[in-house]
C-alpha cells in the first residue's frame, strides 16, 4: 500500500469513509486496526458522527459515519462481539446491530432481531452478562450466537437459519453465574471460565442439544507475591476471562483484580485495575502463569475479548493487555508488570477487533 494513501479511504462495500493510515493497516490482510468506541458528535436530533480511538494512534479519530445517538447512552447497548453490538429493548427482543462497526454502512445498517428470549425456571433474561458470535457475522449460515445471562442460564441460536430458535441450557455450578462466554475457533465450541479460574465450561454446538461439560484447570507457576500484595488482591473484585490467539492457536486465561478508588462519579465509586495476570492453557489441563505473550496484545473490555499480533499493525505495542471499562481505560504491561490506567467514563466500553475492508 502506497505511503501516499490519503487519510480517508472510501470503502465501496461499506459506502462510508474510514481512516486508514499508511502505517496502521494489517500487512497480511487489508484490515482496520483494533479500535475503541469513544463517542459521537451530534448530527441532528437522533444521529451523531462516530468518534473512535485507534489502538496504534494517539489522537481520537473523527469519522463521517453516522450512528444512532441512543446507542451511545448508558444501557443503550448490552454487549458486543466481533464488531456487532446487542440491544435489548422493552419488547424483550435482543437485536444485533452493526451501527458501531467503523466499516459498516450507515446508509444501510443491519439490525438483526433474534427470536424472543425464553426464560428457564428460576432463571432470568433481563440482565445479560455478554454475547459471543461464532463467526464474523450473524448472517453467516452456520453462525451461532451465545448469550450468557447473569445467573444459571446460557442460550444459543442460529439467526441465519429459517427455523431458528433458542437452545437454552441451565448451568448447575454457581461459579459460572457471573462468567462471560467466548467462542474458541480452535476447539469449535463455546468456552466459559468459572469464578476463580479453576474450571472451564464448554458447549459443542456441532451437537443439536449441547450439554455442559466442565474441565478442571490447575493453575501453575503462580507469581510470588508479598504478604501485603496478597492481602490487597484478596480485597479486590476479581474476574476471569478467556481469550484466544487465532494467529498462534493459543488460549489464555486472564485474572483481573479491580479495587475501589476514592473517586465517586454520580454516586458510584470508581474501580481501577490493581493487578492483571495471564495464564497460558495447555492440553494437559494446566493454566501456566506467564509474563510474556511474545508479539501478541490482548484487548479486554465489555465486548468479547480478543487477541491480535502487534506485528500486523505497526506501532502497536506487544506484550500488553489493553483495558476498557465503564470507569477505566489504559493498558497493563506484562513483562515487568506495569499498570497505566486511569478513571474515565464510557457508556460504550467496547473494543472493536480488526475488520476486513472490502474492495
Amino acid at each position: 500500500m502506497s505511503l501516499l494513501l490519503s487519510r480517508l479511504c472510501f470503502s465501496k462495500a461499506a459506502r462510508v469513509p474510514f481512516l486508514i493510515l499508511s502505517n496502521s493497516f494489517s500487512s497480511s490482510l487489508l484490515q482496520t486496526p483494533p479500535c475503541a468506541i469513544i463517542s459521537a458528535d451530534s448530527f441532528g436530533p437522533d444521529m451523531g458522527k462516530l468518534i473512535i480511538s485507534i489502538a496504534n494512534e494517539t489522537d481520537d479519530t473523527y469519522l463521517d459515519k453516522k450512528v444512532p445517538l441512543e446507542l451511545m447512552k448508558k444501557m443503550g447497548t448490552v454487549a458486543s462481539s466481533n464488531g456487532w453490538v446487542a440491544t435489548l429493548k422493552d419488547d424483550g427482543i435482543l437485536r444485533l446491530q452493526d451501527d458501531l462497526n467503523p466499516v459498516a454502512s450507515d446508509t444501510n445498517p443491519k439490525r438483526i432481531p433474534l427470536p424472543p428470549l425464553e426464560t428457564l425456571p428460576h432463571c432470568q433474561t433481563k440482565i445479560i452478562t455478554n454475547v459471543s458470535l461464532s463467526s464474523s457475522s450473524p448472517e453467516d449460515e452456520d453462525c451461532v450466537v451465545a448469550v450468557k445471562f447473569l445467573g444459571p442460564q446460557i442460550s444459543f441460536c442460529r439467526p441465519a437459519q429459517s427455523n431458528s430458535g433458542w437452545t437454552n441450557v441451565r448451568i448447575e455450578n454457581p461459579c459460572f453465574y457471573s462468567s462471560r462466554v467466548m467462542f474458541s475457533k480452535k476447539d469449535e465450541m463455546f468456552l466459559m471460565p468459572g469464578s476463580g479460574g479453576h474450571l472451564i465450561g464448554s458447549w459443542d454446538l456441532r451437537k443439536r442439544k449441547p450439554k455442559t461439560k466442565i474441565k478442571r484447570l490447575r493453575l501453575r507457576d503462580f507469581p510470588d507475591l508479598s504478604k501485603t500484595k496478597r492481602e490487597i488482591l484478596h480485597s479486590c473484585c476479581k474476574s476471569e476471562h478467556l481469550v484466544e490467539s487465532r494467529t498462534t492457536d493459543e488460549t489464555f486465561l486472564l485474572k483481573q483484580y479491580k479495587k475501589a478508588t476514592s473517586k465517586i462519579v454520580k454516586g458510584v465509586e470508581q474501580m481501577k485495575t490493581e493487578a492483571l495476570m495471564v495464564f497460558k492453557l495447555d492440553q494437559q489441563g494446566n493454566a501456566v502463569y506467564t509474563n510474556c505473550i511474545w508479539g501478541l496484545c490482548i484487548f479486554l473490555s465489555k465486548a468479547e475479548p480478543f487477541c491480535t499480533h502487534a506485528g500486523s499493525f505497526p506501532g502497536l505495542i506487544f506484550n500488553v493487555v489493553h483495558v476498557l471499562d465503564v470507569d477505566e481505560t489504559g493498558s497493563v504491561g506484562l513483562y515487568s508488570p506495569s499498570i497505566h490506567t486511569w478513571n474515565s467514563t464510557s457508556t460504550v466500553p467496547y473494543f472493536i477487533p480488526p475488520q476486513n475492508i472490502l474492495d
